[in-house]
């Protein structure tokens, strides 16, 4: 048995299959900017207290 999808029915599963595919793309990068962003944030907080601190120093 061979099935063809070839016409409305193929169209359609092609845009269920890329709405899939577009919603988890989105996702995921969603998901990867929550976990990353303190990876780069809170080493730039020591930074920014350091040199603070070094400024409160010197005058």
């Amino acid at each position: 048995m061979e099935s063809n999808f070839g016409g409305p029915l193929g169209t359609l599963i092609a845009g269920l299959g890329m709405g899939a595919y577009y919603i988890g793309l989105t996702w995921i990068n969603m998901l990867l900017g929550l976990v990353l962003t303190p990876f780069f944030i809170i080493p730039a907080t020591w930074v920014q207290d350091a040199m603070a601190k070094k400024k409160a120093q010197q005058g």
